[in-house]
């Protein structure tokens, strides 16, 4: 995978940079697996904006994810790696021995023609999903549960990993991406590999449009505004806006909101990086 860069024959090229696409294999997606997908734009139920700055965007279907791979010991088969216009990492279309069809993750180096396997006790291979008790300890996992049966709930987002540092008892110790070290029981799953599109990161819009067709609409700063609207707002002149906060007074930058009393701080062994 890799970006694409353009000639800045118009002013909304000069800094576009996108992904190349390269590994995209099928341009329509599977219709039994799609579920229509509905745009709020910001509102509630009476109409009421309750959300700022979203709002337009392209329409889009869902893609039903397997995120729980509870499909035991049968070999599924890569038929497409397919764009998913509702996350970053590129997502798999893989067909089972039965016939049935189901949407994952795709993992970073995953092939049309490729065979995937779930369950206890199968191959710590790319792209199989298996618990942790059953991965060796350094592998770069994905797509992991926080509870047994809930489905994949972390390091989902293109080009992410996490890593088994360690097991201790009934829990496994992992590597977060934001450097977070954490345990988890080793009855979850987790998917051998890494998030494909690991080139995400690098991308750029090029022009304010882009960013209009993923329905995000403009987003004005605190400090501009009067001090009815912000509590950085107002001032003579360019005020700087005094100590950075949220627009309901919270403090940001460096203010702890986590809550001391979070039941989950016992699974955290070490926090994640500043």
């Amino acid at each position: 995978m890799a970006v694409k860069k353009f000639k800045p024959v118009t002013p909304g090229q000069r800094n576009k940079v996108i992904s190349s696409f390269d590994d995209i294999t099928c341009k329509k997606p599977h219709k039994a697996l799609l579920e229509p997908l509905k745009s709020s734009g910001g509102r509630n139920n009476t109409g009421q904006m309750t959300m700022r700055y979203i709002g337009g965007g392209h329409k889009r279907m869902y893609r039903v994810i397997d995120f729980l791979r509870d499909k035991d010991n049968v070999t599924a088969k890569v038929l497409t790696i397919e764009y998913d216009p509702n996350r970053s990492a590129r997502i798999a279309l893989v067909e089972y021995a039965d016939g049935e069809k189901r949407y994952i993750i795709a993992p970073n180096g995953l092939k049309v023609g490729q065979e995937i396997v779930s369950g206890a006790g199968v191959a710590p291979e790319l792209g199989n999903a298996l618990p942790l008790s059953d991965i060796p300890v350094g592998t770069l996992v994905h797509n992991i549960e926080l509870r047994p049966g809930q489905g994949a709930a972390m390091a989902r987002s293109a080009g992410t990993f996490a890593q088994l540092a360690a097991r201790e008892g009934k829990y496994a110790i992992l590597r977060l991406p934001s450097g977070e070290t954490r345990m988890v029981l080793v009855s979850c799953r987790a998917t051998v590999g890494t998030v494909s599109n690991p080139d995400h990161s690098l991308e750029s819009s090029g022009k304010a449009g882009r960013s209009r067709w993923l329905g995000r609409r403009p987003h004005n700063r605190g400090v501009v505004m009067n001090p009815v609207d912000h509590p950085m707002g107002g001032g003579e002149g360019r005020a700087s806006g005094g100590h950075p906060r949220s627009r309901k007074g919270l403090p940001a930058k460096g203010y702890k909101t986590r809550n001391p009393k979070a039941t989950s701080n016992r699974f955290i062994v070490e926090r994640r990086k500043k």
